[in-house]
């Protein structure tokens, strides 16, 4: 027992840096990425606990932490978004905020403004988990598919399909919500 537990003091001392870096290039707030580091290291010490066999412990920690910042996104909710900034095609700042109705614009525009939000995270939900990363990963994070691709080993290709998969499928099921609210 004392050599496991020095084992995973020896793993959690030198991966530390490196996953807490990767994790804080993910994850906006502070707060949000040290509660994911140590929900990874906390799985680590299950794992061996349970005597779980892990070939390669690096390569096991960075798929266990890019699963909780998959899970970490999918339970926040949009409305996080809204502080999120975009750029027109003339360069401006917007918001995603302003394209869905105002909460102060009365109890229709608020109930419209829920009942997307809400098929906006229930799309989220539905996509493929590599879809989602790569979504995430390019559109909130900013990052390049090269990167990304670097990073990961997948070609640049796969993940500019699974992105264009991802949009396809956000875009047809957003649609289906407009295509109901332009009926009523």
């Amino acid at each position: 027992m004392i050599e496991q537990d020095r084992q995973i003091a020896d793993v959690i001392a030198k991966e530390r840096p490196r996953l807490r870096s990767f994790i804080r290039r993910r994850v906006p707030n502070d707060a949000d990425a040290e509660d994911l580091l140590q929900d990874v290291f906390f799985e680590l010490v299950e794992a061996y606990r349970l005597l779980t066999p892990i070939d390669f412990v690096t390569g096991w920690l960075f798929r266990v932490a890019r699963n909780r910042i998959t899970d970490l996104f999918r339970k926040k909710r949009p409305e996080a978004f809204g502080d999120e900034g975009l750029e027109d095609e003339e360069g401006e700042l917007i918001n995603l905020g302003d394209f869905l109705p105002s909460p102060d614009a009365g109890p229709e525009a608020l109930y419209l403004r829920n009942v997307l939000l809400d098929e906006l995270n229930e799309a989220l939900d539905e996509l493929p988990v590599e879809q989602l990363e790569t979504l995430l990963a390019h559109e909130m994070e900013r990052r390049s598919f090269k990167e990304l691709s670097a990073e990961s080993g997948v070609s640049v290709n796969t993940l500019l399909s699974r992105k264009r998969y991802a949009v396809l499928r956000l875009r047809d099921r957003l649609r289906q919500i407009y295509k109901e609210f332009q009926e009523k």
